[in-house]
């Protein structure tokens, strides 16, 4: 087990670190400050063969590329103050009502115009284990900031273990009332790039997902998956979805289990490199989302093709637009409490 350090550029002034954990079993997870961004996943396949599994990029100049800006795709980053939509971006906290950007048509979108995935975070800790490696980043949300209330202190652990898992630990307090929803935005192709995630196969413990309207964002309505494209319930090809949903899957599924407790939510299977994804969390739902708005312009330094359906993200989550829905859990974190939340990617290959 080991962790590197190194100086990769500078975001507004601020020095960008690049840590490079790795286990003994040949994975390799690299994390950057600038939006405490996962860059880059590599293992074995069932055959030995090491590749990235994981969209990012090499360089930071990567994240700033016009192509990327353009699309706006999130690669691997650390999503907040809330994740997801918020309905015309309005909430209604301790009685009164805030409007934060709404910079995704009509609504807000994964924190703003600069949230979380466009700060510089801070590294409080590293650590080396006999079984695991772990970077602590942390960084301050001023009360006011991107017009969300309360003054919000948030950390995020990395741990990358010898069981081959990817450890997420996300804490926050704050001293007033305001949503708080943090995801991981990594996007996943098993066979590294190879080809599309059509032949992946999807397993997710769940049993409904949220309807959203007109404008893409979730109002109330639950919808059962039973006699669906959309169940997973049962291990299925994503593929074999398409017919009836050419444009794949931006789903948030409520998981099954009790909201707070670490459970199994997901298993994503590719058969030719053997690789296994398993995820546990101990969030309410997932955001199962198979690329449909990815630029195919972008790749990889090295020639990895990503863009359209060549990868998928299980992004953890609170309910999107939870602080106006009656039914969402714990989408508003109140002075007092501690936001604490756990998913789990474990990785295997066979």
């Amino acid at each position: 087990m080991k962790i590197q350090q190194e100086t990769i550029g500078e975001f507004e002034g601020q020095a960008v670190q690049r840590f490079t954990l790795q286990n003994d079993n040949r994975v390799t997870m690299k994390v950057i400050t600038y939006g405490g961004t996962v860059t880059s996943i590599t293992t074995p396949d069932k055959h030995g063969k090491v590749d990235d599994i994981v969209c990012g990029f090499d360089t930071l100049e990567g994240y700033f590329a016009d192509e990327y800006k353009t699309n706006s795709p999130y690669f691997g980053c650390l999503v907040g103050r809330y994740a997801a939509r918020i309905k015309d971006g309005k909430f209604t906290v301790d009685g009164k009502t805030h409007q934060v950007a709404t910079n995704d048509g009509p609504n807000h979108l994964h924190g703003g115009i600069k949230g979380f995935d466009k700060r510089v975070w801070n590294v409080e800790v590293t650590s080396e284990e006999s079984d695991a490696v772990a970077l602590i980043l942390s960084l301050e949300s001023e009360d006011g900031e991107e017009s969300f209330p309360g003054h919000l202190k948030v950390t995020v652990e990395y741990r990358l273990t010898n069981d081959n898992e990817i450890r997420i630990h996300y804490q926050a307090t704050t001293d007033k009332a305001t949503p708080v929803s943090l995801t991981n935005h990594t996007y996943f192709n098993l066979n590294g790039f190879q080809d599309k995630v059509l032949d992946h196969v999807v397993q997710l413990e769940s049993d409904r997902y949220l309807v959203p309207d007109e404008t893409n964002v979730p109002v109330g309505e639950e919808q059962t998956v039973t006699g669906t494209a959309a169940d997973f319930r049962q291990p299925k090809r994503i593929g074999d979805a398409f017919d009836e949903l050419p444009l794949g899957f931006e789903h948030y599924y409520a998981f099954n289990k009790p909201v707070g407790t670490l459970g199994k939510v997901a298993e994503v299977t590719e058969p030719t490199s053997g690789r296994r994804l398993e995820v546990l969390s101990t969030e309410p739902g997932t955001l199962f989302y198979t690329g449909r708005y990815t630029s195919d312009n972008l790749r990889r330094e090295s020639g990895a093709q990503f863009g359209q359906f060549r990868a998928f993200c299980i992004e953890t989550s609170k309910y999107p637009n939870g602080p106006n829905l009656e039914a969402a859990p714990k989408s508003v974190l109140e002075p007092g409490e501690t936001y604490d939340d756990t998913t789990v990617y474990k990785l295997s290959w066979a």
